[in-house]
């Protein structure tokens, strides 16, 4: 992805990247899964986590603008934007369009670089990047998709795998983005929503047979899934982030979101001869079990290559077209 800010991007989420000091594009979040209905009932959860989510991120932005005070670190001939907020006020549009704070801010309180995660041992930084934003906008698309993709998913499965499912897609994109990017800075939720988004395919596949209008929810995903990584090939987008954490949430999904067979639940309402044997098909089991493989090995092998300061580029020389393709009307 060049020297340019990225992130991870919207119609499917937001996380956002920046060469050091100026400019944070935004990108895209997630829009609302599509809808599809199950054939058989199952317990409806009470949705907490995912509110709390967006609250904590909230509340990480308002730190971060505590402590970027503009009118104080301000150097630039450019005045802050909204100036009656005192140090709240926002980073000169110039430096910072998405109304937000500054670069050096964000390094600060925990943004991903990769310098920072490899050299000096700050491997928290694939973690807390996740919980930064780089402004206003950035923070209100991500939390709108977090809302619209997180609230269903967590009725349907709980706070426990929904968490686990967040995090680790989140940080699975974090890997991702600094294997590939290491002139860039990178903040926001997209790896983790496009991880979630990832996960209602491969939930939608693994649990194939107890849903109706199954073909219809299936089209839909896989357009909302394209669109929202075509998006990611414009410059200063980090489509890497939304890459890994797809990836991620993808292959989790088969492991975690895994629901008994068709007629599972109902098998002691069935006469003996119609009652299924098994909790799950042969097919579910062969989809978790290479899932499962594929996910440990992957983010293993990811790992070794980021702390040994691989570059990913070098292993494959065509990737950066993943994130941008250039054109006559811009550069990558």
């Amino acid at each position: 992805m060049g020297s340019r800010d990225l992130e991870k991007n919207r119609d499917v989420n937001t996380n956002y990247s920046y060469p050091n000091q100026s400019n944070y594009p935004p990108q895209q979040p997630p829009p609302p899964p599509p809808g599809y209905y199950m054939e058989t009932s199952a317990r409806q959860w009470t949705s907490w986590l995912v509110p709390m989510i967006v609250v904590a991120n909230v509340a990480m932005f308002i730190v971060v603008m505590f402590f970027n005070n503009c009118p104080k670190n301000n150097f630039g001939f450019d005045k802050c934007v909204a100036g009656f907020l005192g140090r709240f006020s926002f980073q000169p549009l110039r430096e910072n369009p998405l109304l937000g704070p500054s670069s050096n801010t964000l390094m600060d309180l925990g943004a991903l670089q990769w310098d920072k995660v490899v050299n000096q041992h700050q491997g928290w930084r694939l973690i807390t990047c996740i919980w930064l934003h780089a402004g206003v906008i950035h923070l209100l698309i991500n939390m709108l998709s977090l809302v619209f993709i997180g609230i269903r998913l967590e009725q349907q499965f709980g706070f426990v795998r929904i968490g686990i499912l967040y995090l680790i897609a989140g940080v699975g994109g974090s890997v991702m983005s600094a294997l590939f990017l290491r002139k860039n800075i990178s903040v926001g939720a997209s790896g983790a929503l496009f991880g979630l988004l990832g996960a209602m395919l491969s939930e939608l596949l693994i649990n194939w047979t107890i849903y109706a209008n199954k073909a219809a929810a299936l089209f839909t995903l896989l357009i909302m899934i394209a669109i929202n990584l075509a998006i990611g090939i414009l410059p200063r987008v980090d489509n890497f982030a939304h890459i890994g954490g797809f990836v991620t949430g993808f292959l989790l999904g088969f492991v975690i979101l895994i629901r008994p067979r068709f007629g599972w639940l109902e098998r002691h309402q069935l006469p003996e001869h119609a009652r299924v044997k098994t909790k799950y098909t042969p097919y579910q089991m062969v989809l978790f079990f290479i899932a499962l493989v594929t996910l440990i090995v992957g983010m293993i092998i990811a790992m070794v290559m980021l702390f040994q300061g691989k570059d990913g580029n070098d292993h494959c020389k065509w990737c950066h077209y993943l994130s941008c393709i250039p054109t006559s009307r811009w550069q990558c």
